[in-house]
């Protein structure tokens, strides 16, 4: 069964227009190396997730990322896989993360001075993170949330 939020979340508000940012294009990946995954016989650093800002601005639940040029299976590991192997991993039980929000995609390429929002930010063994990010075309605001 599918967890009803997993442990990294972000929630996008469009402070131009003053609401929710929908349909955002979020991916999530693993900034630096870590062990070889027993399930999966690959390093949870070539992990990437992606997911997309619900009607509300947020990304409860991410998805294995899967590039146009990738073939092959189509990946079947959930962020709870790789953060179990990152923490077994980590000898001081932290890991470094992006967020990158395609606000191009969102404002469109011309009407934005920051095509891509990347926030990097560390995660500690068995907590929460929301990542909040207050959005406009010209400016934006990172801060960790509840």
């Amino acid at each position: 069964m599918a967890a009803e939020k997993d442990q990294i979340t972000c929630h996008v508000l469009d402070t131009r227009e003053g609401k929710p940012a929908k349909g955002i294009r979020v991916k999530l990946e693993l900034s630096a190396p870590t062990t070889t995954s027993p399930h999966h016989g690959v390093t949870p650093a070539s992990r990437i997730f992606e997911s997309q800002t619900d009607d509300d601005g947020r990304i409860k639940v991410w998805l294995p990322y899967s590039s146009e040029t990738s073939s092959g299976e189509v990946p079947v590991y959930t962020l709870d896989d790789v953060m179990g192997g990152v923490e077994a991993a980590a000898t001081n039980g932290t890991s470094r993360w992006t967020l990158r929000f395609d606000t191009a995609g969102y404002f469109g390429e011309e009407n934005t001075f920051f095509p891509e929002v990347t926030v990097v930010f560390t995660v500690k063994k068995g907590q929460h993170y929301h990542v909040p990010v207050l959005l406009s075309p010209y400016s934006y605001t990172t801060y960790r949330g509840s």
